[in-house]
């Protein structure tokens, strides 16, 4: 593993045990430039882990309750009139001036706020009154929403889900991890613990040798036919989007760059395939009726799909 991100795993493991696949996943999709969605139950650590991260990686982090309340402004502020200068000042809002938003609960609030995130999202700006105001960089949402059926929850619309570059799930520990927990919570917060490993300015230097990385044109070649195929599966409804393939590609460099390689090769495709792709698929309701799952549907396109050969592709 790249020596930087092997000492970033190495602090965030002080305060979120058991998780070094997710942790992993997550650091690639911070690499690829990237939003997260955690798809979990309340109470797995999610806060903690996105804390643990912004203090490992030197980023500001704020975090953020999605409510029912919650005003569009209050994402990406609003302009007030000053009575003495007779001139309206700008007012940052949660996303102004941070490089990781933590925000809990995004399926609980508005649809009009869940639109205000996305063009902070995909533009890496905000517009209010006209004015437009850059983010600062790298600018990543790890964003939470409860199991839809949960009271007051409602399902993203596709186009918002399609912005997330993949969704994840932290999950419960298991037992030896959860004693662990226990134990290290007796005396002290192990956040306290987690050091600042590299800079904001290292993770703009790693995400920058990550795009790099080089995908040949037999890789481009079989991320397309895995987009293709999806759209084409009598099983689903709608497929990996274009946006999706750009983002599978931006995972597998990722992938590669952390494993230490400057070229990807066809596993790389294959292990980001279900994190990048599973929030992309919509079954059709005869797969649904007929037991299929999303992530049944995406093995069998991994089977069905020609592999490129050869080790650089």
């Amino acid at each position: 593993m790249h020596t930087g991100l092997q000492a970033v795993t190495t602090e965030i493991q002080k305060a979120v045990v058991g998780k070094q696949d997710v942790i992993k996943k997550i650091l690639m999709a911070i690499l690829a430039r990237g939003h997260i969605l955690l798809d979990d139950v309340p109470g797995v650590g999610k806060t903690t882990l996105a804390l643990a991260l912004s203090r490992s990686l030197g980023l500001i982090c704020r975090r953020i309750q999605f409510t029912p309340d919650v005003m569009p402004s209050d994402i990406v502020g609003f302009s007030v009139y000053n009575r003495e200068t007779g001139q309206f000042e700008y007012r940052p809002g949660v996303v102004n001036g941070t490089n990781l938003l933590l925000g809990d609960e995004i399926n609980r609030t508005s649809s009009r706020t869940q639109s205000a995130l996305l063009e902070a999202m995909e533009e890496g700006q905000v517009t209010v009154d006209g004015n437009t105001y850059p983010l600062p960089e790298p600018f990543i949402v790890i964003a939470t929403q409860n199991n839809v059926g949960t009271a007051g929850t409602q399902l993203l619309p596709y186009a918002q889900m399609d912005r997330f570059l993949v969704r994840l799930s932290v999950g419960y520990p298991d037992f030896e991890a959860q004693m662990g927990i226990l134990r290290d919570r007796q005396r002290t917060d192990p956040l306290e613990s987690v050091a600042r490993v590299v800079s904001r300015e290292d993770v703009l230097t790693m995400q920058r040798e990550s795009q790099a990385v080089v995908s040949q044109d037999s890789i481009l070649a079989y991320i397309t036919r895995l987009a293709m195929a999806s759209r084409e599966h009598p099983m689903t409804e709608l497929g990996i989007s274009p946006r999706g393939a750009l983002f599978l590609d931006r995972m597998a460099k990722a992938r590669a760059y952390l494993l230490g390689r400057d070229f990807v090769i066809p596993e790389d495709v294959q292990a980001v395939f279900q994190d990048v792709s599973a929030h992309r698929v919509l079954l059709s309701q005869k797969a649904r009726l007929a037991g299929y799952t999303v992530t049944s549907v995406l093995e069998d396109l991994l089977r069905q799909v020609s592999v490129p050969d050869g080790a650089g592709a």
